[in-house]
């Protein structure tokens, strides 16, 4: 496996497993039951795809990718901040919008650096 599709697909554990961190943070504060069957079928579709990335890296027996803790404090902090005085469903919808726009330019990012990652990682990033 080269050096770049074990970039991508690292990108594809890092941002999907931000994601369903983010959910599993935000669904307590969910009082909408269609928004919170919406992101737990994203949570779940992020699952599946955070699997499929590490069975490549395993396969190819490279280094999966390991968030820090640091960065999950962040990320909890940044969503228990941004939701303290605002719980309403077209808020943490907003949240989530922003935040999926945010992981798909990371992803496009990391694509483009990665031009030659190969067929399979780059439809898996997409």
């Amino acid at each position: 496996m080269k050096s770049q599709e074990v970039a991508v697909y690292r990108e594809i554990q890092r941002n999907t497993e931000m994601a369903i961190k983010a959910i599993e943070t935000i669904s307590d504060k969910v009082y909408d039951d269609n928004l919170a069957i919406q992101i737990s079928r994203q949570a779940l579709k992020y699952s599946e795809l955070h699997n499929e990335a590490a069975k490549q890296l395993v396969e190819a027996k490279a280094e999966p990718y390991h968030s820090s803790y640091f960065s999950d404090m962040m990320l909890k902090a940044g969503i228990h901040y941004n939701t303290l005085l605002n719980t309403s469903t077209g808020h943490i919808a907003e949240l989530m919008i922003k935040g999926s726009n945010m992981g798909v330019l990371e992803m496009e990012k990391v694509l483009h650096h990665n031009a030659d990652a190969g067929e399979q990682s780059t439809a898996l990033a997409k």
